[in-house]
């Protein structure tokens, strides 16, 4: 995803790290584990067959191994890493969708999770249905959302096609509907991994107006992205994920060299 005009704004003034102590996410020796089947099974009936049987061989790796990380209210968090260097599953601890398999998770305040393009969406639910699902799962009341119905509408350009099914939205439509439900309130936490890549340049523009005005007022703010030169701007600390392993967290641009010169 490319963050140029995010950075424009967000970044041109970076704020002194004195200024944001105050703990927001903690991750104690938080481990993350998965099983993946040895062989292939074709359909669900054989797979449940073979589980009942006790005939399933499972491979086991460690997404995530005693990852210890603070994050501060207040701050721009920037994380980096190669593809499978376990970054989203980092963001999807923080955000609660994922529950480690060792150690503890301290979040304090809301979570308004961008991880997924069309995530939490049902496809054959019309866009008004969806803001409501969305909102739900969100944490929001069917009274919050009604009241901010008519501007995460706007904000996303699709009375149009705001009772048509999800499923014939284009994957920009996706992604404008998404921001506009998760951030249509103000979070205490916003995570972004890479979601805006598809959307187009004015509604670009548009998010990081709104992901500015969250900055402004207190949010915090976890990105991830491959474009080091804009996360280098943005960030005031970012996190280096390597093989499930935090290698180093600190200034961005020392950050950014040491994964250079991996």
């Amino acid at each position: 995803m490319s963050l140029h005009t995010v950075s424009e704004s967000i970044l041109s003034e970076k704020r002194d790290s004195s200024t944001a102590q105050e703990e927001i996410i903690r991750l104690e020796k938080v481990s993350v584990q998965y099983r993946i089947p040895e062989e292939r099974i074709g359909t669900f009936k054989e797979y449940a067959i073979r589980f009942l049987q006790r005939k399933i061989r499972y491979n086991t790796f460690w997404a995530l191994h005693d990852i210890d990380l603070s994050v501060y209210r207040g701050e721009v968090f920037g994380l980096i890493g190669k593809n499978g260097a376990g970054k989203s599953t980092l963001l999807k601890v923080i955000s609660r969708v994922l529950r480690p398999t060792k150690g503890r998770t301290v979040i304090f305040g809301r979570v308004a999770p961008l991880l997924e393009l069309g995530a939490g969406f049902h496809p054959e639910l019309s866009g008004k249905e969806n803001v409501f699902l969305n909102g739900a799962l969100l944490g929001y009341n069917r009274k919050e959302m009604e009241a901010c119905f008519d501007q995460i509408v706007d904000f996303a350009e699709l009375w149009p096609f705001i009772d048509a099914p999800i499923r014939t939205y284009s994957s920009g439509m996706y992604a404008r509907l998404g921001f506009a439900v998760a951030t249509a309130h103000v979070p205490d936490i916003l995570l972004v991994d890479e979601i805006l890549s598809v959307g187009d340049e004015e509604f670009r523009k548009k998010c990081n107006a709104r992901m500015t005005e969250f900055r402004d007022k207190g949010s915090t703010i976890v990105l991830v992205s491959h474009n080091m030169t804009d996360m280098g701007k943005m960030c005031q600390r970012a996190a280096w994920v390597h093989k499930g392993v935090i290698e180093m967290v600190g200034d961005p641009d020392s950050v950014i060299e040491a994964y250079r010169g991996l």
